[in-house]
């Protein structure tokens, strides 16, 4: 793949972001990274993919997590990040960590995403 073809593949990568329809944009970025590792792109190039990837995968999983969440919340106050983990690997195809879990949790309450508060290893649901 040339340099251009590489760059058009990575805006839309960038498209399907802004769709927020990140699974296909996650399959496009491993096609990507193969393609990298057999070819010799500049470093600007390759640290733009594995940003995307990055950005991709982490709002990939926010995603699923707040299913997940808004889901629950209308039948529990609070869920422990152990039991969270759980559903999402039983309904999902996420597996997470939970310092990765609790990462996302954060970061969707800081988006104004989640309302929620941390407390201990659980998440107080329907706060306010």
């Amino acid at each position: 793949m040339d340099i251009q073809e590489f760059i058009k593949q990575l805006n839309q990568v960038q498209e399907l972001m802004q769709k927020e329809n990140y699974k296909e944009a996650i399959s496009l970025i491993e096609r990507l990274k193969y393609i990298e590792t057999e070819s010799d792109f500049n470093y600007n190039l390759t640290h733009r993919l594995y940003q995307l990837d990055s950005n991709a995968r982490s709002l990939y999983n926010q995603q699923q997590i707040l299913k997940i969440i808004n889901k629950i919340s209308n039948s529990k106050d609070s869920i422990s990040f152990q039991e969270l983990n759980n559903i999402l690997q039983k309904e999902t195809d996420l597996n997470l960590s939970i310092d990765i879990l609790k990462r996302e949790i954060e970061i969707l309450i800081l988006r104004n995403q989640l309302f929620c508060k941390i407390e201990k290893d659980s998440i107080v649901l329907n706060s306010d």
